[in-house]
């Protein structure tokens, strides 16, 4: 009986010191005037580390070393040292620049902005969001797989991936499962006392998420899924948690129709909200995957992103595809699109 009473006295402290862990010591999180956790303002995720772990890093946790070797390796670290010199405008620069056959020439090093280090989460350096599985990577199902590959073909505006469209952003960087990319990396958040507001400066994705106490939040009618998924709100202590199904099928999202996403979020100093995500999946993933990431406080608000309706490349862009069908040459090739992909595993 006495030992039955110490484990249960152990679990109740254990339980107690858990919420503590989530704050930054002797840090006293602000709340609104309403009293739930003050998460307002404007925050970015701009970092070198990307969703899954990229080659070569073996471990999560990094010391400082270790994170500078990474980022050494990683692929925008090598543009920006390849691109740093001096630059001649001649045909014989030119040559030797394009050389490598690099489609990506056209968006240089200057006009990126994806950070200059992997990211620190609660202090210690990461070199991946996910924290499980173990080894930082998504478990897709082959039905996953053959989920995030389409079709690159250019026959017809509507089957242009949706970023092109200017309908959903490039990173998915909304969520389900907020993303980071090479800019456009800022978030804005606004709480109401029956809403919070997520807005992403990239293509300014928005997501508007009802507040209910825990278990009476109801999500909408399945036969309406939502760009940036359909989420339900509460807060548990000092964490928003986020649940999110019903996705559309046409966004870049990190789950199916029957998946759901699980965020909360939760100040871990002035500075710093501690973000943390699960997503349940068993049509895409094999087993349940999630992980933790940093949003800083930014000292920048959102800018325009500027992406516009009616995009005046489309044209062009589906000529082509007429002149190859004109050559007989129209074969439409598949392509990996994983959401999530890593770009940093590059020497």
């Amino acid at each position: 009986m006495r030992r039955s009473v110490a484990i249960a006295t152990l679990v109740l402290i254990c339980s107690a010191a858990a919420p503590a862990a989530l704050a930054q010591a002797g840090y006293d999180k602000p709340r609104t005037s309403w009293g739930v956790p003050d998460l307002g303002g404007f925050w970015t995720n701009t970092s070198l580390t990307a969703m899954q772990r990229p080659a070569g890093a073996e471990k999560l946790v990094m010391n400082e070393k270790e994170a500078e070797q990474l980022t050494h390796r990683n692929v925008y670290s090598a543009a920006e040292r390849e691109e740093s010199g001096a630059s001649k405008v001649d045909a014989t620069s030119s040559k030797e620049l394009l050389s490598d056959g690099n489609a990506s020439r056209a968006y240089n090093r200057y006009w990126m902005d994806p950070g200059t280090s992997y990211a620190q989460v609660k202090g210690e350096y990461r070199s991946s969001w996910i924290t499980y599985p173990n080894d930082g990577r998504i478990p897709y199902t082959e039905a996953g797989i053959r989920a995030n590959t389409r079709t690159n073909s250019f026959d017809d505006f509507e089957i242009r991936p949706l970023p092109e469209r200017c309908i959903m952003s490039f990173t998915g960087g909304a969520g389900p499962v907020m993303n980071n990319g090479m800019y456009n990396n800022t978030y804005q958040i606004v709480q109401a006392p029956g809403h919070v507001m997520i807005l992403t400066e990239m293509i300014h994705d928005v997501r508007v998420i009802p507040i209910a106490p825990a278990g009476d939040g109801k999500h909408g009618p399945k036969e309406i899924p939502k760009w940036g998924g359909d989420s339900i709100g509460w807060y548990e202590g000092d964490t928003l948690v986020v649940q999110t199904i019903n996705s559309h099928p046409k966004q870049r999202s990190f789950i199916s129709t029957s998946g759901k996403v699980t965020e909360r979020y939760t100040r871990w100093s002035d500075s710093e909200i501690f973000y943390e995500f699960r997503v349940e999946d068993p049509v895409l993933y094999k087993e349940a995957w999630g992980g933790e990431m940093s949003l800083r406080v930014s000292d920048q608000p959102l800018y325009e992103y500027a992406c516009h309706e009616g995009n005046h490349a489309l044209p062009g862009i589906l000529a082509g595809a007429r002149q190859l069908e004109r050559e007989g040459k129209s074969h439409p090739v598949e392509l990996p699109i994983f959401a999530g992909v890593d770009v940093s595993d590059g020497e």
